[in-house]
């Protein structure tokens, strides 16, 4: 635990993307998911813990028409900086999906294989519609099976940390998006 905690103290961190250009980017996001859904509610927004839930927070708050929460735990990283492509369910949905529209909201999609695994099971629960709606996606590197309906930023694959994301548990706190240099590396 200590050479973890030392690498961590010892990493660098690039902002990449600043507090404000993300504010700015999901309420507009916000602003189109309330036109889209409007007549269709309530929209029931589930987020992938734990990486998504300062921006589904903040989401929600730009959205004009009732929503409902919920929320998923998958893991797919460990603490490794690229996802294994293994996802393991921590934690399922509490609330029955069938015939709602629903939307899943991610925090960045990097290969896809999350999501699609996510997908493949909440599709199986005959909700009335789901789209995505993720802050980041890594465009030329995803295998993804299924449309992403809002997308906040396109970037190249660079580990990203920050506004929720994280490094073993470290940097979700920052309010930027930050590009992660570890020693080393």
């Amino acid at each position: 635990m200590e050479s973890s905690l030392s690498a961590i103290k010892d990493a660098k961190i690039r902002e990449f993307i600043s507090e404000e250009a993300i504010a700015k980017k999901v309420k507009e996001m916000g602003k189109q998911i309330s036109e889209d859904y409007r007549g269709r509610e309530p929209l029931h927004v589930v987020g992938a813990l734990k990486g998504c839930f300062i921006f589904m927070a903040d989401l929600i708050r730009h959205i004009e028409i009732p929503v409902e929460v919920d929320f998923l735990e998958v893991s797919s990283y460990g603490d490794s900086t690229e996802s294994s492509g293994n996802v393991k369910i921590i934690k399922d949905l509490t609330q029955d999906i069938a015939g709602r529209h629903l939307l899943l909201a991610e925090d960045i999609i990097d290969t896809g294989l999350t999501i699609n695994r996510l997908l493949d099971m909440l599709s199986a629960r005959e909700p009335a519609s789901i789209h995505i709606a993720t802050l980041l996606i890594k465009e030329e590197k995803h295998k993804l099976r299924y449309p992403v309906t809002y997308k906040g930023f396109a970037i190249h694959d660079e580990f990203v940390v920050g506004y929720g994301m994280d490094y073993r548990g470290y940097y979700r706190n920052l309010p930027y998006i930050g590009i992660l240099d570890l020693p080393g590396k």
